[in-house]
């Protein structure tokens, strides 16, 4: 099994475990044992250290060394880390004012999928994956119930992305401009197939080309001969497409006629003896109806991003007044929020 750590199982946006958020506070006033107040919610410093604890132990699972106090590197990691509580502690009153529920079903459901897709096999979790992920929960110190309130963050998110994004369209139009915006890349441009040997010398080059003018076995030469790893193994065979090779290959390749042999030609690599291998098929364009839908859901996801991004930020503008800091423990200015659901 390969080392994870649940944090990255269920998609949060910083690696560790989180306690519940603190008692309510009326006057958003920052208690002593507390780093933040936002809205009606107190987030404690001892949420902040297990944030923090949990990233050192994820640095070292990847043996990479934690950053070291007062660098730059820690003190955007202090930052993010406030900023991922600060979101999820603005989520939580947000899915409450939009009358999203999470049921214990849910948060069941969800950790049923976590488990069957880092821990079971086909889908589906037995005694073994269940096994392997209470050794995971033993080995990062983590008890269920710490797990289950993660997941259960992960849920409300998606639940409010879905309900912010429900309206999100995509027209014909858009979709036909997109197309004629972007044409070329649904080009396909003229291609064959050849095969070719590439050596450093013209000496031997020529005795290459002589050989397999003269009945030689062109695939056993480029086996014995060839300097270009990707085709050599298959007798030097490969399939291109014109303007994506060096100019010199290309305009040799493409003018050969099928199954002529080329002198020698010169490029940038070396030598090469190049063979056609087939007819040159003509550049297409991949039709409007051909990739319809695609395109579709691209701009539909792009389009459901764009929407989520804007509720993040009004959100988090919206609770900058309801919201106060212990010194050293402010969130950044601009928030980098997830705008796609966690799965």
């Amino acid at each position: 099994m390969k080392r994870l750590h649940l944090i990255a199982l269920i998609a949060l946006a910083l690696a560790g475990v989180f306690i519940a958020a603190g008692c309510g506070s009326d006057e958003q006033s920052v208690g002593a044992n507390d780093v933040a107040v936002v809205g009606d919610e107190s987030i404690s410093k001892a949420q902040f250290d297990r944030l923090i604890d949990q990233a050192k132990k994820n640095y070292k699972a990847n043996h990479q060394t934690f950053p070291a106090p007062g660098t730059t590197q820690y003190i955007a990691l202090r930052k993010q880390a406030m900023q991922f509580l600060v979101q999820r502690a603005e989520f939580e009153q947000k899915a409450k004012d939009m009358g999203i529920k999470v049921t214990d079903s849910d948060v069941d459901h969800q950790l049923a999928t976590i488990k069957s897709q880092y821990f079971g096999k086909n889908g589906k979790c037995d005694s073994t994956c269940e096994s392997k992920f209470q050794a995971e929960l033993k080995k990062q110190n983590l008890s269920l119930d710490q797990v289950r309130d993660d997941v259960r963050a992960s849920v409300i998110q998606n639940k409010i992305y879905e309900k912010v994004t429900a309206g999100a369209t995509v027209s014909d139009k858009d979709i036909t401009d997109y197309y004629k915006k972007n044409k070329q890349q649904y080009v396909q441009p003229a291609s064959r197939d050849v095969r070719h040997i590439l050596v450093k010398k013209k000496a031997l080059a020529d005795q290459i080309y002589q050989q397999v003018t003269n009945g030689g076995n062109f695939a056993a030469l480029a086996k014995k001969y060839s300097t270009d790893p990707s085709s050599k193994d298959s007798g030097g065979k490969m399939t291109i497409s014109k303007g994506r090779q060096v100019p010199e290959f290309d305009k040799v390749a493409f003018a050969l006629k099928t199954h002529e042999i080329g002198q020698p030609v010169k490029t940038t690599y070396g030598w090469h003896v190049i063979q056609a291998l087939t007819p040159v098929s003509k550049q297409s364009v991949t039709k409007l109806s051909e990739v319809k839908t695609a395109i579709r859901q691209q701009l539909l996801q792009q389009k459901k991003q764009d929407v989520m991004r804007k509720w993040v930020d009004d959100t988090s503008k919206d609770f900058k007044s309801k919201s106060k800091f212990q010194v050293g423990y402010e969130p950044p200015t601009t928030t980098n929020a997830a705008t796609t659901p966690s799965r």
